[in-house]
């Protein structure tokens, strides 16, 4: 037989209205008497209805993690952080709150639409992971559906990607110096003695892509190394190992005499190390190759990856406690996470 409310209240000899007000949270009640009703909840196993006291309470207990890819170790590793801090109690009455991961695709209408979604559960919280879309008329409609969101009481917090512009609903942002670790990058291969260096981009229209590609860029006119059209030895694609090695047969296309090969992430990098195998090339003796992100398959590679590391791990269990109140946003809402540069095997001075 299913237990009501009604059965709660008997067994903690509280009025019904009490046991509504100690389970949403919404009204003070005695310490005493909360813990009396909370424990004929676990004896009796009593089961909140979630939609029904959303309606009553500001907020369910409902946490939101927007990615692009839960595929790629870069969303998951700060999608399982973020879940690490709000897991356990905290919730309303005590409880414990629940992580819904909302895969996007990079599709912006699938953002929007699990925005939506969030906002009809009255998410407590939503973290939006990775970089944005740079289209004027989405970020348009992100800003206000996060007003919207902000509005009802959802907490919202950004986690690797840049602020968004004409929008006071974010609570706090978490935004990774990409354009610095970019330019470090191509520097160490610079002070190596590389001068012919590929470069295999993500997709245009991602933040993350232009702010690597910029530092990358940065670094080359500082050096004097770029010469001629800057896209001659850049080539874009998706962040998959697939379009790595696509695009760096592409680029030894175009330049034969390539001493080096940056890729967008780790995960290009090893598509990228493919292709030169296959087309006989020796890493590093024939050819360095460098990532991004310090994925934690990096190291394991042969040789192991020159990669830019971002704290993945900790910027998610950052976020998290940012969701949940539990550490104060930073001043002005906004923190920048420095990139560090990881020299490894895979990148040496060109011996052409």
């Amino acid at each position: 037989m299913t237990v009501t409310l009604a059965d709660v209240a008997a067994r903690a000899q509280v009025s019904p209205a009490t046991v509504s007000r100690v389970l949403n949270g919404n009204y003070p009640v005695a310490a005493a008497t909360r813990e009396r009703v909370l424990r004929a909840v676990n004896d009796l196993d009593y089961v909140l209805n979630g939609p029904a006291s959303s309606l009553a309470a500001a907020t369910s207990d409902l946490v939101g993690i927007l990615v692009n890819d839960i595929a790629d170790p870069f969303f998951g590793i700060m999608a399982g952080a973020v879940q690490s801090e709000i897991g356990g109690p905290g919730g309303r009455a005590g409880g414990e709150r629940m992580a819904v991961v909302c895969n996007t695709g990079g599709s912006p209408e699938r953002e929007l639409t699990y925005l939506t979604l969030l906002q009809r559960q009255r998410a407590a919280a939503v973290i939006l992971t990775g970089g944005a879309l740079e289209d004027p008329a989405h970020a348009a409609a992100m800003s206000a559906k996060l007003a919207r969101l902000a509005d009802a009481g959802t907490r919202i917090v950004l986690c690797g990607r840049p602020p968004l512009e004409d929008s006071d609903a974010v609570a706090a942002t978490l935004t990774f110096d990409n354009r610095s670790g970019g330019r470090r990058l191509t520097e160490h291969l610079l002070t190596l003695g590389h001068r012919r260096i590929g470069y295999v981009a993500g997709p245009m229209e991602r933040t993350t892509t232009r702010h690597r590609l910029e530092g990358h860029r940065d670094a080359l006119a500082a050096s004097g190394a770029d010469k001629g059209d800057p896209d001659a030895l850049t080539v874009h694609g998706p962040y998959t190992r697939r379009s790595g090695y696509e695009a760096t047969l592409e680029l030894l296309r175009r330049d034969p005499d390539l001493t080096a090969v940056v890729a967008a992430n780790d995960t290009v990098a090893l598509g990228a190390s493919a292709a030169l195998r296959d087309q006989g090339l020796r890493i590093p003796a024939d050819i360095s190759v460098a990532g991004f992100d310090d994925l934690p398959f990096s190291i394991d590679a042969v040789p192991a990856l020159t990669t830019v590391r971002l704290p993945l791990h900790e910027a998610g269990a950052r976020a998290g406690r940012l969701a949940t109140g539990a550490e104060e946003a930073p001043p002005g809402g906004v923190a920048t996470i420095g990139a560090e540069l990881m020299v490894r095997g895979s990148t040496a001075p060109p011996r052409r």
